[in-house]
């Protein structure tokens, strides 16, 4: 009986120790985790935070992390394409517009590259390395300190049991261990203290430092926003030194080209389509029946534009088909961004339109036209010319109104260009035909020869292996070829002064 007490007097001591134990420890889990329980919860969410935004940034870079600046800067995408531009520039020459091109664009790809390269080992120095160091060793050595912190509490409630169930007992070797006992129990708490002190000194060490750790975000809009101003420093130096590339190119499209820049481009008075198309025209088409009403065939027409655009002087075989030359003409006119009569003097030229019998007033619109006034003389004096063969060729001054006043005017509004000859029809024949009629009182000889010289007039092209079509410019010392005019090196060709005499008499 007494063994049968003795024994469930020891299993009630066992339980009331563990429920002693249980309690204490919630007690001091309590009064620590109330304390430090949001510095832990926030040190998690930090960790994983960080951790995937240094994930997502070391993605973002193009070089390869951890490698020296040589190296990274060879694995560049930036630095492969500046050396295939360079390649390529240098494969072209100097003689290709394509090529100088590719050499400048390489040359500031290289630049860029540099910059990017400083870019992220800067990046990876300021802010990918502390958010690593924190992400990886500083918050993971506390969260480690706070699970042994758990393992020794343990340690101690297991002492602090066993130290206690030897208080209680009646066992003589249980008893003689209490000492010993105390002492382990004594050692466990205080290696449970150094522990808590050590693990509050870091939380309160992060939460601190939390600022510290912000400022990383900081880092990375300063070097981004640096490195973005550096890159635009290096396009704004070459955006100017490619733009002058482009613009000291003289062989560039006429069509579609405003008049005044393809005549400072080129170097000329008279716009290479115009003069070139006039003088084959002149040539071969001023008894071509239905000139400019007749439409041309549209790869021959397409061709022809072609030729002039690119600066050929290989014309020869447009000399038979001056329904072409015309049709190359008109569409030079028409594709002209602003009409060679100018939007703005476009109401004033309708107001004209409604004086009967008064050139006057259009005379002193064709003094407003300034640089273009040379181009539209050469132009009326060739239509005027062209109706002396109406006989011939059915174009009298009113049909070429109607079939060419379209493309000499418009207004600047909205719409197709059959929209806009049809709303202007009349009145644009009615300016275009008296100017034709009456060219030589709009444009008198003696006054215009003086400052601009006559229309030149080319002579008949005779066959030989690389046939030029002689464009002289108005006022020059001589006539020159195609190619040479447009590419803005005048070659003379001797005996200018009579040919253009010749020229004019024909006009």
């Amino acid at each position: 009986m007494n063994k049968l007490f003795n024994c469930h007097y020891v299993l009630f001591l066992q339980i009331s120790i563990i429920q002693s134990t249980k309690h204490q420890t919630s007690q001091w889990q309590r009064r620590f985790g109330k304390f430090f329980m949001g510095i832990e919860r926030r040190m998690e969410l930090v960790r994983t935070a960080s951790h995937n935004a240094h994930k997502r940034l070391v993605l973002c870079l193009q070089g390869q992390p951890g490698t020296d600046s040589e190296k990274r800067h060879k694995k560049l995408p930036l630095t492969s394409l500046s050396q295939a531009m360079q390649d390529g520039g240098s494969q072209l020459g100097e003689e290709s517009l394509i090529g100088k091109m590719m050499d400048v664009c390489g040359e500031a790809e290289s630049r860029l590259a540099s910059v990017l390269m400083q870019h992220e080992v800067t990046l990876e120095r300021d802010v990918l390395e502390p958010f690593n160091q924190l992400t990886e060793v500083e918050i993971p050595n506390v969260l480690k300190m706070r699970k042994q912190l758990g393992k020794l509490v343990l340690d101690y409630d297991s002492a602090k049991a066993r130290w206690y169930q030897a208080t209680r007992t009646n066992n003589q070797a249980m008893a003689s261990k209490v000492d010993s006992l105390k002492d382990e129990m004594d050692e466990a708490l205080n290696k449970v203290e150094i522990c808590k002190d050590q693990l509050s000194a870091d939380m309160y060490n992060f939460a601190s430092k939390e600022g510290d750790y912000a400022s990383y975000y900081v880092l990375l809009l300063e070097a981004q926003a640096d490195y973005h101003r550096r890159s635009l420093a290096v396009l704004e130096t070459a955006i100017p030194a490619i733009q002058l590339q482009q613009d000291s190119w003289m062989e560039k499209p006429a069509f579609g080209t405003a008049l005044e820049e393809h005549l400072e481009r080129s170097h000329r008075e008279i716009a290479l389509p115009l003069e070139a198309c006039v003088m084959m025209l002149l040539e071969t088409g001023m008894k071509e029946e239905g000139l400019f009403r007749i439409a041309a065939g549209s790869s021959k027409l397409k061709k022809l534009k072609a030729a002039l655009d690119c600066s050929t002087s290989q014309l020869e075989e447009f000399y038979s088909d001056p329904h072409a030359v015309a049709g190359a003409l008109k569409s030079y006119l028409r594709e002209l961004p602003e009409p060679l009569m100018t939007f703005g003097l476009y109401d004033e030229w309708l107001q004209a339109s409604w004086y009967t019998n008064s050139h006057t007033h259009r005379h002193r619109q064709l003094a407003k036209l300034a640089l273009w006034i040379v181009c539209c003389r050469y132009l009326v004096k060739f239509l005027a010319k062209l109706a002396q063969d109406s006989d011939v060729n059915k174009m009298t001054p009113p049909n070429i109104a109607i079939v060419l006043g379209p493309n000499l005017l418009w207004p600047k509004t909205e719409g197709t260009l059959a929209e806009m000859a049809a709303a202007t029809s009349l009145a644009v024949v009615a300016i275009i035909e008296p100017i034709i009629q009456h060219a030589d009182w709009f444009f008198p000889e003696e006054e215009t020869s003086r400052q601009h010289g006559g229309v030149p007039v080319p002579p008949k092209p005779q066959p030989h292996p690389q046939p030029a079509v002689s464009l002289p410019i108005p006022g020059a010392p001589g006539p020159h070829s195609v190619g040479p005019l447009l590419g803005g090196r005048r070659v003379g060709h001797g005996h200018g002064d009579a040919h253009r005499r010749a020229a004019s008499s024909k006009l």
